[in-house]
């Protein structure tokens, strides 16, 4: 799938330490997907900036998967870019 401005990143918290946000964003796509730059086309309207968090969900794996993110670039022109992130699965082995 492809990013529907529709569907945008959440801004959960602004203001962290640096100035920094901390953004949740879910979709059926792959983190893989997500964090490829110019993903998040309107992120610079958004807010988003180099060096926020983003909480990234595939809501469509199973288990759900998902992914703990930089903002590695941000800009006007070309949208924002993710770094590979650290992946949080949804196992529940009980």
């Amino acid at each position: 799938m492809a990013y529907s401005t529709s569907n945008p990143p959440e801004l959960w918290a602004g203001a962290l330490s640096g100035g920094r946000r901390l953004w949740y964003y879910s979709s059926a796509d792959a983190v893989t997907v997500v964090r490829v730059d110019g993903y998040f086309s309107n992120g610079w309207d958004l807010g988003m900036r180099k060096g926020d968090l983003v909480i990234v969900l595939d809501n469509d794996a199973s288990p759900i998967t998902g992914a703990l993110c930089w903002v590695t670039s941000a800009s006007a022109t070309g949208g924002v870019d993710l770094s590979d992130g650290v992946t949080i699965t949804g196992t529940d082995t009980d």
